[in-house]
């Protein structure tokens, strides 16, 4: 059952309205301002928000600002309500990202049209965001860009191949694009003045890499190099644009992406500042295995080379290599050239020292 919330300072509205959408079949939470609106999104996770704009405490496009800059609540499908059909009220909400709109009174049939469509809309980006592979990238795409004024966008979507160690970008290089990985693997890394390496995340299939310079209108502040062949299409950031600000389901998902980002970072700094190198090892094959281990491999084997695993941890070749060599004896790992293949998971999970 899909769980709406309707944010109504109105009683006899907001009654009424819970109770077309009960005997529609949905479960129906009620707020009757925004700020109790707000906090009802966040703990109560509704498939689909009801909104009117005036309202004490905190109106209307408050209430979408507030949701639209929460990585949890920024996917929600949101519909105003209002008694006011002035053009620029529908400007202001179509600029703060609002789905619809419905001007009181409405018709029971145009309210449920409504919801129905924006829940069918947001099912369908779900799924073709979760969907694997070229055929999963055009169809996010192509739902996201179901909008009327973006139909006329640019179809370019080019695809390369990228051989092992081919860099794909460069710090400081201007963005024209974002990438979608096809298949292969890539690192992201930022080099110190003295030229030495730190890689910063590792990009598998069916994942975008390059849109946060794109974002915020910088150049690249990172590089990013094919760790192996690799097949990688190309969005234009004019696309990219188009979708990100033009429709809130796409911007949210992307924030989702940043907040990702941003976390593993974080996590990357406290790692190097207060793990020992022993473990920094481990959590690396660990964090290599959660990205790339695609089929559920016994044992996983993946072939990296040294040079990396070390700006993965954050230390020189030799330490790593030496860290490689205990596991081996102690029958965690087991090395053949390159590969690495992975014997003892929870050991190397659970490790402390």
């Amino acid at each position: 059952m899909k769980t709406i919330l309707l944010i109504e300072d109105h009683e006899d509205v907001r009654e009424n309205t819970a109770e077309i959408l009960e005997l529609s079949g949905y479960r129906v939470v009620t707020a009757d301002n925004g700020k109790t609106g707000v906090q009802r999104a966040r703990d109560g996770d509704p498939d689909l928000i009801i909104c009117d704009i005036m309202m004490p405490e905190l109106d209307g496009y408050g209430v979408l600002r507030i949701l639209s800059r929460d990585v949890k609540t920024s996917v929600i499908p949101f519909i105003f309500l209002t008694a006011k059909a002035e053009k620029q009220d529908f400007r202001k909400g179509l600029q703060l990202g609002a789905d619809d709109y419905l001007i009181k009174p409405f018709e029971d049939a145009e309210l449920l049209d409504a919801i129905e469509l924006r829940l069918r809309k947001a099912q369908k980006l779900s799924e073709a965001a979760d969907t694997a592979g070229a055929e999963g990238l055009q169809t996010f795409i192509d739902e996201a860009r179901g909008h009327e004024a973006l139909r006329d966008l640019s179809e370019d979507r080019e695809t390369r191949h990228y051989r092992k160690k081919d860099t794909i970008f460069r710090e400081n290089d201007t963005p024209r694009h974002i990438y979608y990985v096809r298949s292969g693997k890539v690192k992201i890394f930022r080099t110190n003045d003295e030229g030495r390496e730190l890689i910063v995340g590792l990009i598998g299939p069916n994942e975008f890499f390059g849109y946060l310079a794109v974002l915020q209108g910088t150049t690249y502040p990172e590089s990013a190099v094919a760790m192996a062949d690799s097949e990688i299409s190309l969005i234009p950031k004019e696309d990219f644009y188009a979708l990100v600000y033009s429709d809130r389901d796409v911007a949210g998902r992307f924030i989702k992406m940043l907040a990702g980002d941003v976390l593993q970072t974080e996590e990357q700094l406290i790692d190097l500042a207060y793990n020992s190198v022993r473990k920094r090892v481990a959590d690396a094959l660990i964090l290599l295995k959660e990205r790339y281990d695609r089929e559920g491999d016994k044992p996983f084997t993946i072939a990296i080379l040294r040079d990396d695993l070390s700006n993965m941890v954050g230390t020189a070749k030799e330490t790593v290599i030496r860290m490689l060599s205990d596991f081996k004896e102690e029958g965690l790992v087991e090395i053949k050239g390159s590969k690495i293949s992975i014997l003892q998971e929870e050991k190397l999970r659970n490790m402390w020292q």
